[in-house]
């Protein structure tokens, strides 16, 4: 298993730049909430799960199997 930043460097900075101004929460996401906090806890799940390879909700991560 590997995680990786999405290899388009235009939106890892666009999302970088929202976790900025979000103070580290995915600001694909409504709410300024634990569960929101990046690396999110929709994403850790899916980290979790040995089947899953795919982008984090916001496409800043990618799981690799």
């Amino acid at each position: 298993m590997k995680i990786r930043f999405n290899e388009d460097q235009t939106v890892v900075k666009q999302i970088q730049e929202g976790l900025q101004k979000k103070d580290g929460y995915c600001p694909c996401k409504i709410g300024k909430l634990p569960e929101n906090k990046c690396m999110c806890e929709e994403f850790r799940q899916q980290i979790k799960d040995e089947n899953f390879e795919g982008y984090c909700h916001c496409r800043l991560y990618y799981k690799e199997k």
